[in-house]
């Protein structure tokens, strides 16, 4: 699959979808799992929603074909007809940072390139959920330096936070929020995702990042044996939620 496609094509779709960029506190605290449960729940609420992974490094081979397990679970979780390609265009073998899995595998990241394939599908769609790869700042087009913030920063999403509720979560949450702000965007959201069913002070941490980030609380998800879309999205504030993702 080429990275490279021609700058013209980003403004070729008309943008219908109302967007949120979702991120992380670090990598592998429930972003995937998180995006799945709100495009289930709003598919629920009768709309065209789907999860977006861009660039998604890492994969395995299933049914004959090679795929990352996030996009895999994100197109599953979608009722929008979207193909897997356009789930996430951008699909790297190595699992590593992406921009040195495309070194390794001989291609590049583009600016261009990334963000042509998140506007593609938006015309068929009324809400879409841009998850980004790792925490806040993970590097993408080396060429130009160009950042998973900077990616946030040019689609002006508001953004909704995962953070991975284990030792030094807090630290992790405060200094996003701070990122986030920093780059001009909104936190709009973040949702508690148990990473460590043993964490000591577990409520007493939740209700610090209650008080301390300048966000709503859109759920807390303890650790669950099987983090189904539909498990997920029940431990979430439906009433927060359609006032944060519906209301214009």
């Amino acid at each position: 699959m080429s990275l490279t496609s021609p700058s013209s094509a980003a403004g070729a779709s008309r943008l219908s979808a109302r967007l949120f960029f979702v991120t992380g506190t670090d990598t592998e605290i429930g972003k995937t799992t998180t995006t799945a449960a709100l495009t289930h729940w709003a598919t629920g609420q009768g709309l065209r929603a789907a999860g977006l992974k861009p660039v998604a490094a890492g994969q395995e081979r299933l049914d004959g074909r090679w795929v990352n397990e996030d996009v895999l679970a994100l197109h599953a979780a979608q009722r929008a007809d979207l193909t897997i390609e356009q789930v996430g265009p951008i699909q790297l073998r190595t699992p590593c940072a992406p921009h040195l899995a495309a070194r390794l595998e001989g291609t590049a990241i583009r600016r261009e390139a990334v963000l042509a394939a998140v506007r593609a599908p938006l015309a068929q769609l009324d809400l879409a959920f841009v998850e980004g790869v790792g925490g806040w700042r993970v590097p993408l087009d080396e060429e130009s330096g160009w950042d998973s913030a900077d990616f946030a920063r040019e689609l002006a999403a508001p953004v909704i936070l995962v953070v991975g509720l284990r030792l030094g979560c807090i630290n992790h949450a405060l200094l996003t929020a701070e990122a986030i702000a920093a780059r001009g965007l909104t936190l709009a959201g973040w949702v508690g995702n148990t990473v460590d069913a043993g964490m000591l002070q577990h409520a007493d941490n939740l209700a610090t990042l209650k008080a301390l980030l300048p966000a709503p609380c859109l759920g807390a998800v303890p650790r669950l044996q099987h983090p189904t879309p539909s498990a997920v999205a029940a431990c979430l504030d439906a009433e927060l939620l359609k006032k944060v993702l519906l209301t214009p």
